[in-house]
């Protein structure tokens, strides 16, 4: 497959998605399912393969979102339903202010996204940035992309994430300097994309769909008897806390030992989402006189909503797999690499490329650092840790359909698949730029 064909493959089918979701209406999942299974016979995968490329790539996905979006919604039920999101709505605008209430999602974004993927500190937050939102009179827009944004450059240019460890290992990179580095330029990275994004886009984004998901985390009176603040922040970042504790747990336990690996039990997304999920049907329901009737009606109708979301999710990863199995995705790369281009844009441009080939930041992370990983070994005057930052930075660019936080996003927010890519794509994209500017920069000072 040549490289022109393969780019405008790839491109028709992204032209196409745009078109039969925004301008005929159709269904999301039917147009994302239609067209992937176009673009791999176009690309000549023999037909009784496609199918299963589909199948596959949307159960790899699903396989693990599923159960992230399943779990981070019945916790967000509960804190919505006891009063614990009010309570931290109430608090956080109350010392911030409503005027900075954009600030401090990018805070809460920064600190909860070191340890967690981007999905799962999406299912997290979100219920709190509805109720935020709807306290405070402001748009949801202003109040989750800067949540979101942070979220995203903790994800791909801060350890622990397992895609930075990836990077941190195919460029020998110091952890402890790629995390200074991280968070030195992820920070005003963040501050750009989202606050001061935010509060330009949204008063020209007019969200006219019915949000389901809003209508459900967000009360219309505000109950009197609120729980406390510290229980209700400790149960939201119980899993934040276990997932710590698992990253770090080789640190002060022996490797493969019996308490070792306990740590890395509970530790795991999944595991830790579940317990702390159980947690607050005790804390947030049993001990504030809810019956097990009704925690369990909580549980079961809050999962209605999320349905097409796991579905588009699921079909995302589909699209990304089809690219992959088609051979489209390599022929991309393979361009990219015979570029004569510095080893930081490189590293950067072979990341955006898989990106937007495959919809995954962390295949798109791990594609790239292995691919420029042995370029790095023989040359010299390159940062490594620049090098982990900039190949997260190309990571995340463009904010792809293929991607399962582009459908998160669209259907969380309530946005069409245009708004979605005037919003959640530019921003994905004002951080990759920034994060390859910011390290061409320092790259003369290091």
């Amino acid at each position: 497959m040549t490289t022109t064909f393969a780019i405008l493959l790839a491109t028709a089918a992204i032209i196409a998605v745009v078109v039969l979701i925004a301008r005929f209406r159709l269904n999301p999942f039917i147009v994302l399912f239609s067209v992937s299974l176009l673009l791999a016979l176009c690309a000549g995968m023999p037909p009784n393969q496609v199918v299963a490329s589909f199948e596959a790539g949307a159960g790899h996905v699903l396989g693990h979102v599923g159960t992230i979006i399943a779990l981070g919604t019945m916790l967000g039920k509960m804190l919505a339903e006891s009063g614990g999101a009010d309570r931290i709505a109430l608090t956080i605008s109350e010392r911030a202010g409503r005027q900075r209430i954009d600030w401090a999602m990018m805070v809460i974004g920064l600190l909860v996204g070191l340890p967690v993927f981007f999905e799962v500190g999406v299912v997290l937050l979100f219920p709190l940035a509805f109720v935020l939102a709807a306290r405070t009179d402001t748009s949801i827009l202003r109040v989750a992309l800067p949540m979101g944004a942070a979220l995203s450059v903790t994800h791909a240019m801060i350890p622990p994430h397992p895609a930075t460890l990836l990077a941190l290992s195919a460029y020998h990179a110091n952890t402890g300097t790629t995390i200074f580095w991280g968070v030195l330029l992820g920070t005003p990275i963040a501050a750009i994309a989202g606050p001061l994004f935010a509060r330009f886009i949204s008063p020209r984004v007019a969200i006219t769909e019915k949000n389901a998901l809003a209508e459900q985390f967000v009360r219309r009176e505000i109950p009197t008897d609120l729980p406390g603040f510290t229980i209700t922040v400790l149960t939201i970042t119980c899993p934040v806390i276990l997932m710590l504790i698992g990253s770090a747990a080789d640190l002060f336990t022996t490797p493969k030992g019996t308490l070792n690996t306990f740590l890395h039990f509970i530790g795991n997304t999944d595991i830790a989402l579940l317990l702390a999920t159980v947690m607050s049907f005790y804390v947030l329901g049993l001990a504030r006189g809810f019956s097990r009737e009704t925690i369990l009606r909580f549980t079961n109708e809050c999962l209605g909503p999320t349905a097409l979301i796991m579905l588009l999710v699921g079909a995302g990863g589909g699209f990304g797999r089809e690219l992959i199995d088609s051979g489209v995705s390599k022929a991309i790369t393979d361009a990219a690499v015979s570029a004569h281009v510095p080893l930081l844009v490189l590293a950067w441009l072979l990341a955006a490329i898989v990106r937007v080939a495959c919809g995954s930041s962390t295949v798109a992370m791990s594609t790239a650092s292995g691919i420029a990983g042995p370029i790095l070994a023989h040359s010299q005057g390159v940062s490594p840790e620049l090098m982990v930052i900039a190949t997260g930075a190309g990571s995340v660019a463009f904010g792809p359909m293929n991607d399962a936080g582009f459908w998160q996003m669209k259907e969380y927010l309530g946005l069409t698949v245009p708004q979605t890519i005037k919003t959640w794509s530019v921003l994905e994209t004002i951080i990759a730029v920034l994060g390859l500017t910011f390290c061409l920069g320092a790259s003369l000072v290091i």
